[in-house]
């Protein structure tokens, strides 16, 4: 029986990872963490995996541990920690032990500043559904797929989502970093976790670092329309097999939206010029394991997206609400623009809460510069109960109004004033869009939706 134990196992990640693993055969999975919130914690209860205690109990490291696997959300203080050092036990964390029990598979990762999330569920989506079966890890939950990670003995092939974050607080390497892909996709760069690579330069160079740890003739799939990865693939490996994809040809017609293939239009749940590109590296990455371009455009046609990544979450007969994850600044504007683009007749409310790091820090602001100006009303949400939490210096509602630009947009500081307004607003032939990687403090985003656009 291999005994593995989770130090902070009720991280978003970690506590996939702890389900994933208690399903393998012949394994044991115990944890601890200080602190469990839903959707961790009934998820982990329903597995028999919920510790029975919240805290840390050095009692629970003994020699017995095959691994100990250490969350992000862990110090390097931890007694856990501690002690399982002091017993020389091997410690992992969770991208090393992924890449530990797919050592011996073909790896497809998927990185970018962008996109990873919805390419990373595409090719799973499609893998699926033809009866491919496969290991991975994605960031989102995806429609067939009930648990977030999934890891087995007898598949060939793993897909990974490929996070340039750190990846535990005892080793701060990026963690795609530690995949080493035979098929490796960059979506595009743009600068984002200034907490971590206070530089663009910086931040460029993880994704250098990324290529060149990709497997003897591999190849690296990218987006050509971006002009830090042109300069990254003219300085490729020669065993590399470059692979460039670009914006296809496609059509909106009544709101949905085709594109243009060898068998000629196909339709799609999913819209957007950044979707489309995602589509472009998913398929590439497809044909690299086998499947032919007429099979994976009949499949992907039914893919709607990833949670929280462009998700449709009300609707009437005029109107529509979509929420997404963007937060950082290229993803909000590729977003704005995706939704004007899907429905240039409707009026385009959007509102974005900024809610990492990086969008709370002041130097980091100019960044947004018109991200949001394709929206017809725009508003700018912020908590300072979460920038002091941050431990960050407080920003001015005046400079955020100016960071971003536009006269279309309106900056809130209180969540139930921000309700208030959009509460006000007439929803008729309009399109809503809210956007954050949080909750705006505590509003349902998709009950709220609901009741703003008049849905039964």
């Amino acid at each position: 029986m291999h005994h593995v134990h989770f130090i902070a196992i009720g991280g978003a990640a970690m506590h996939n990872l702890a389900i994933a693993i208690s399903q393998k055969e012949n394994y044991r999975v115990t944890g601890s963490d200080d602190e469990i919130f839903e959707p961790s914690y009934s998820r982990l209860k329903a597995h028999g995996l919920l510790p029975e205690k919240t805290g840390w109990f050095p009692e629970k490291i003994h020699s017995g541990l095959e691994a100990v696997i250490l969350g992000m959300h862990a110090k390097a203080d931890n007694p856990e920690l501690l002690r399982a050092k002091a017993l020389n036990l091997k410690i992992y964390s969770f991208p090393e032990y992924l890449y530990e029990q797919t050592k011996d598979k073909t790896r497809i990762v998927v990185g970018g500043s962008h996109g990873k999330t919805t390419t990373t569920a595409m090719i799973l989506y499609v893998l699926n559904k033809l009866n491919i079966e496969v290991d991975y890890m994605v960031g989102a939950q995806i429609e067939g797929f009930d648990n977030m990670v999934k890891l087995s003995a007898n598949t060939k092939i793993a897909v990974f989502e490929g996070d340039e974050y750190l990846t535990s607080p005892i080793d701060l390497r990026p963690k795609f970093h530690l995949y080493k892909p035979h098929i490796a996709i960059l979506t595009g760069i743009a600068w984002d976790h200034i907490n971590v690579f206070p530089t663009f330069e910086n931040y460029v160079e993880q994704f250098s670092k990324f290529v060149e740890i990709i497997e003897p003739n591999g190849c690296l799939i990218y987006f050509s329309g971006d002009e830090e990865l042109k300069k990254i693939t003219s300085t490729l490996r020669d065993d590399l097999v470059p692979l460039p994809y670009s914006t296809p040809e496609y059509e909106i017609i009544n709101g949905t939206t085709y594109i243009k293939t060898k068998q000629g239009l196909k339709s799609l749940q999913i819209f957007g010029e950044h979707n489309l590109q995602n589509l472009q590296a998913a398929r590439l990455a497809c044909e690299q394991i086998g499947v032919e371009e007429d099979e994976f455009y009949k499949v992907i046609a039914d893919f709607d997206g990833a949670s929280n990544r462009l998700q449709k979450i009300a609707q009437t007969s005029t109107s529509v609400a979509y929420k997404d994850f963007a937060h950082s600044p290229s993803k909000l504007k590729a977003t704005v623009q995706a939704v004007k683009a899907q429905y240039p007749d409707k009026k385009l409310v959007a509102c974005i809460e900024l809610h990492t790091f990086s969008s709370l820090t002041h130097a980091f602001l100019k960044e947004y510069k018109g991200s949001m100006l394709k929206a017809d009303e725009a508003f700018v949400y912020f908590s300072p109960k979460v920038i002091e939490h941050k431990g960050l210096q407080a920003i001015d509602p005046q400079d955020v109004k100016e960071a971003f630009g536009g006269n279309n947009l309106e900056v809130y500081t209180d969540s139930a004033a921000l309700q208030d307004k959009l509460s006000s607003l007439n929803y008729d032939n309009t399109a809503l869009l809210l956007m954050t990687s949080g909750n705006f403090s505590g509003v349902n985003l998709i009950e709220f939706a609901r009741e703003l656009l008049g849905c039964n």
